[in-house]
């Protein structure tokens, strides 16, 4: 990079100032990055002179050490195979320490066993993912990102930008699901949450080819597959159930099966899971197979991880909402989690639901960066069975 500057564009998209062994060179190709990204010379004189800048030149070895590598290397041809030796070797140094940390885990003999997987599988997981924690970023760093994701949107104004849906009206009005939100769709019960929720998932796979992680708490993967495949081959699910089926709906069968199988969405219908094994199972279908979305049904229905027998309900729903915010934000993908609300909106005139309306936690409106509220407008006449639910 000191004798081509065109050598940083094939590099700086992966490689990192902390990817190098060695702090000085470490120093020095950061301040080569420094360079770049003004738009300035890169040679040995003018990365001297940024490192002067930053009282680092004498720790790195001062001109002379410059000099060496420049006299070192006789071509930048290989540039991007000695990035990648470089970086493998960080991998490496960064699996060695996990393993390190991993082993003092183990010998410090934790009460809670899975608690004690989920932080050894954490370990792992950033490793895989590069995730290393440079603490503070500069202001400076953000605007720059901040602008281009401007340009950007300035660039693709109108489009949806995120995870579409399906419904084109919520998709226009928040321009699809957005990475790293928690979303909460929140009813009373028997409303239509799941169904909802399936038709999001469903659009999500089947359409857009988006990979769907389902969490399903209430339902076994059986009935979940059966109303797909009621969604999508447009048979009511009662028949499905009742096995009233004629020649026709067959025939509709067959291809909603065909797309269903394509479809890269993945059901776990284990009951009362945690918190953290949600956590864990999520990291590894995205190192698996990638995942785009994460449907939580529902949330009330998980277990908190802690076990401190003084936690009431409410702290340990808080808990969970934190958790799975916390995943939407590690996976960068957005998370949609049911919730129900609680009999609030059935005392009141208006049948409208509010924030405080959602059952258990305070904690669910503050975590959440959408919450979606499905509700009827009227209350239904009971005597009318045949009246459609406005929702």
């Amino acid at each position: 990079m000191l004798i081509d500057r065109d050598a940083v564009i094939e590099v700086a998209e992966f490689l990192r100032p902390a990817d190098f062994y060695r702090q000085a060179n470490g120093r020095i190709y950061s301040a080569v990055l420094d360079l770049f990204e003004r738009r300035e010379p890169i040679d040995i004189v003018t990365v001297a002179e940024s490192l002067e800048r930053r009282d680092e030149l004498e720790a790195v070895g001062g001109r002379a050490y410059l000099s060496s590598l420049s006299n070192e290397t006789p071509t930048a041809v290989h540039v991007a195979q000695y990035a990648r030796i470089v970086e493998r070797k960080a991998v490496l140094r960064n699996l060695i320490g996990a393993a390190g940390r991993i082993a003092g885990i183990g010998y410090e003999d934790p009460a809670e066993i899975q608690g004690a997987i989920d932080r050894a599988e954490s370990e792992l997981f950033a490793v895989s993912q590069k995730r290393v924690d440079n603490g503070f970023s500069p202001l400076k760093s953000l605007l720059h990102d901040a602008y281009d994701r401007l340009d950007y949107l300035h660039a693709h104004r109108g489009e949806i930008s995120g995870v579409r849906t399906g419904f084109t009206d919520l998709d226009t009005l928040t321009t699809g699901l957005q990475k790293s939100d928690l979303v909460i769709l929140a009813a009373r019960p028997s409303v239509g949450k799941t169904s909802f929720a399936l038709n999001i998932a469903e659009h999500a796979a089947v359409k857009e080819r988006k990979s769907v992680g389902v969490f399903s708490l209430e339902m076994s993967k059986e009935q979940l597959v059966l109303r797909l495949l009621s969604s999508v081959a447009n048979i009511d699910s009662q028949r499905l159930r009742s096995g009233f089926l004629e020649e026709l709906d067959f025939a509709r069968i067959a291809p909603a099966m065909n797309a269903l199988s394509e479809a890269p969405v993945y059901i776990d219908d284990t009951p009362n899971i945690s918190a953290m094994e949600l956590r864990t199972k999520a990291r590894r279908l995205q190192a698996e197979a990638g995942l785009d979305l994460v449907i939580v049904d529902y949330l009330q229905l998980m277990q908190a991880t802690t076990t401190n027998r003084d936690a009431n309900r409410v702290q340990e729903v808080s808990e969970i909402s934190r958790g799975l915010k916390a995943l939407a934000r590690e996976l960068s993908i957005p998370v949609i989690a049911l919730s129900q609300l609680s009999r609030q909106p059935e005392m009141r005139e208006s049948k409208e639901p509010r924030l405080s309306d959602l059952r258990e936690s305070g904690a669910i409106e503050q975590d959440a960066d959408l919450v979606m509220f499905l509700y009827r407008d009227k209350e239904r006449d009971k005597d009318d069975q045949e009246q459609d639910g406005e929702v």
